[in-house]
């Protein structure tokens, strides 16, 4: 595990463009899931938690099968930026040249900006899941629920920038703003349950919210 860590921090400090900030963001929402996922195995088989086994079990499968889509992002993002890093050295000193460098990109820019998006609306996905955690998960874990709510906070924030990076090349204007309003409901959402989960979690810590 040390060296797989190793390894990723290795290649993302590099001047590989790949994997980047998209990748990372992937990352650190797959992080937060995993950091729920322990909160709600720190909750099941405990006799206290007997009354809401089954819901947090319920969370746990969902949480699941968010972090391995997030895990997944990570390439995805490497792979669909290969693409349009090709496309940006296509030729264009003729006009048909130019017409296709700017098909080929239109198409580019438009995958490279959905692999963020989907992280976004994971990691919005997994917060709902900690409001729950952060009201019936084991108390002594409840530090990790924060932790992790911050985790898919960063997710968030950082998938939107590079959303924004792609969209604002689109030259269809009509997509490219179709996406960001999507883009920008799933920060504005999450960022607001994202810190009602935080303070309220802060409280419960003893600390003065934030």
């Amino acid at each position: 595990m040390k060296e797989m860590i190793k390894d990723f921090l290795d290649e993302l400090s590099s001047s590989s463009p790949t994997p980047g900030g998209g990748g990372a963001s992937g990352l650190v929402g797959a992080i937060g899931c995993a950091l729920g996922l322990m909160v709600g195995n720190l909750t099941v088989g405990k006799k206290k938690y007997k009354d809401v086994e089954d819901e947090i079990r319920e969370i746990i499968e969902k949480l699941e099968d968010l972090k391995k889509k997030l895990v997944t992002s990570v390439d995805d993002d490497a792979e669909n930026f290969k693409p349009l890093a090709e496309a940006y050295r296509l030729p264009k000193n003729t006009e048909e040249e130019k017409k296709h460098k700017e098909f080929v990109m239109e198409s580019c820019l438009l995958d490279a900006s959905l692999v963020p998006l989907q992280i976004m609306d994971l990691s919005y996905q997994s917060l709902k899941l900690f409001s729950t955690l952060n009201e019936k998960g084991s108390v002594m874990a409840i530090s990790d629920v924060g932790v992790g709510v911050q985790c898919l906070r960063s997710a968030l924030t950082g998938s939107i920038m590079n959303v924004y990076i792609n969209t604002k090349s689109m030259k269809n204007r009509e997509m490219a703003e179709k996406m960001n309003k999507r883009a920008e409901k799933l920060l504005v959402e999450g960022q607001l349950l994202a810190d009602k989960i935080t303070n309220s979690v802060i409280k419960k810590l003893g600390g003065t919210s934030c």
